[in-house]
């Protein structure tokens, strides 16, 4: 019981308040599962932890001055950065060769497959993993004033690292290609067969499912991003088949591949802007419809009028 000015209020009991909490704990989890309501609350949040986080990161970056301090040259430093903020974009350009040379072997009619790779990108700092257990996810230094956008492919200089899931004001969260709830259309770069490859949840391993006994796939075969839905670029490496398991009692195949890109290294990840994605020619031809052609309607001849002389 507490006494406010001359009146005794009774203070709810602990039960009572854990109750109270926890259905508004839940219905704010659905209110936002739902509609989304509380993301710009979310977003707006990121301003307040923004501090946090740069103060958490002095140690690290007086340590970094200090190791550049002693180096040496300041032209070799500055010629070092330069090439090293340059290497990701270089080698992301030239992991598109291999694409290309297997698509002109097998299916020569198709048409601007070196457009793999966008040619807007930029190179965002990672600045932190997430740690809830069985989710895959990251946070990088770039957000809405950057352009970002919800489905924004993030690459590395190896292959397809994930996709941007929520953006904030100066930061964002991508989901990795392997949580759990994440799908990537993908195709087998040595004969086209395609597939979908699906988190697993584990830190390196990806699942092929939905294909049977007879399907042309092997171990270390290199599986590509296939352009289908256009979130992709066509042709961008994503995993590597390590085991295949053909159990007579199942339907499908168990199909284990390991990510090629570097999920768990480097501190710089790469967001780009694909251009039109290429697919396949026989993707083209079924998605397109021939309108049919419209017959002109015979002219009627014009009755005479009456009273007047055939």
């Amino acid at each position: 019981m507490l006494q406010v000015s001359g009146w005794q209020i009774r203070v709810p009991s602990n039960l009572t308040r854990f109750v109270l909490l926890a259905l508004l704990s839940v219905s704010l989890m659905l209110l936002d599962a739902r509609g989304h309501h509380l993301q710009k609350i979310r977003a707006g949040l990121t301003l307040l932890f923004t501090p946090i986080q740069m103060v958490a990161a002095i140690p690290i970056r007086v340590g970094g001055a200090l190791i550049h301090f002693f180096q040496g040259d300041e032209a070799l430093r500055v010629e070092a950065d330069r090439l090293r903020s340059e290497q990701p974009i270089l080698l992301a350009r030239l992991q598109k060769y291999e694409a290309i040379e297997a698509e002109n072997a097998h299916l020569r009619q198709l048409l601007g497959t070196s457009a793999l790779v966008a040619e807007r990108a930029v190179v965002a700092e990672l600045l932190e993993v997430a740690s809830e257990p069985f989710r895959r996810t990251v946070v990088i230094a770039k957000g809405a004033n950057d352009g970002l956008y919800l489905g924004q492919p993030v690459v590395d200089a190896y292959g397809i690292r994930g996709q941007v899931s929520e953006i904030g004001v100066l930061q964002s969260t991508a989901i990795l290609i392997t949580d759990p709830g994440h799908a990537l259309p993908v195709q087998v770069n040595r004969n086209g067969l395609r597939a979908i490859a699906f988190g697993t949840g584990a830190p390196d391993t990806v699942s092929i499912r939905y294909l049977t006994a007879s399907s042309d796939i092997k171990p270390g075969d290199l599986l590509v991003s296939s352009g289908i839905g256009g979130g992709f670029p066509f042709g961008y490496p994503v995993a590597k088949v390590k085991k295949i398991v053909n159990d007579p009692n199942e339907s499908f195949l168990d199909i284990i591949a390991t990510p090629v890109a570097q999920l768990s290294h480097n501190r710089e990840v790469l967001l780009i802007w694909p251009t039109k994605s290429v697919l396949p020619v026989e993707v083209k031809k079924g998605a397109e419809i021939k309108k049919p052609v419209q017959q002109k309607k015979p002219v009627e001849p014009k009755k005479p009028a009456e009273g007047a002389i055939p």
